[in-house]
């Protein structure tokens, strides 16, 4: 079984910056078998997909509201996934929650949020003077 654990959110002021991480633990062989995609959801919005990078060839992929401003990347070594997140905005507010499938970013560039099985318990970020 697949466990994911976000930290790095909180309230930092429009422009900053944040790292989020999303940690695995649990019986994995190994979280580069697995694709992990950010997902936000803002009050009174549906979720949105934000990055995902694949398993084994680690493609990226972007929103084009983030392209620029996130960078996602993972440590094979901590079983760990990383969004760097710069110069944001209050639109970027939000909670934002890492997901995981096997290998390729297939939900995720489908948009099929609900057939993620591996979900972490979400991080708020909130983005605010």
């Amino acid at each position: 079984q697949l466990q994911l654990v976000e930290s790095g959110g909180g309230l930092v002021q429009p422009g900053g910056s944040l790292r989020l991480s999303c940690a695995a633990s649990g019986f994995i062989l190994d979280l580069d078998y697995y694709a992990v995609a950010w997902i936000r959801q803002a009050p009174g919005k549906e979720r949105e997909g934000v990055s995902c990078i694949s398993g084994s060839d680690k493609t990226t992929y972007y929103a084009d509201s983030v392209k620029g401003r996130f960078t996602i990347s993972r440590d094979s070594a901590k079983n760990t996934v990383y969004l760097q997140m710069n110069t944001l905005g209050p639109e970027d507010t939000a909670v934002y929650y890492c997901a995981a499938e096997i290998l390729t970013c297939t939900y995720y560039n489908g948009g099929y949020y609900r057939e993620y099985e591996y979900w972490g318990q979400g991080t708020q970020v909130t983005v605010s003077s």
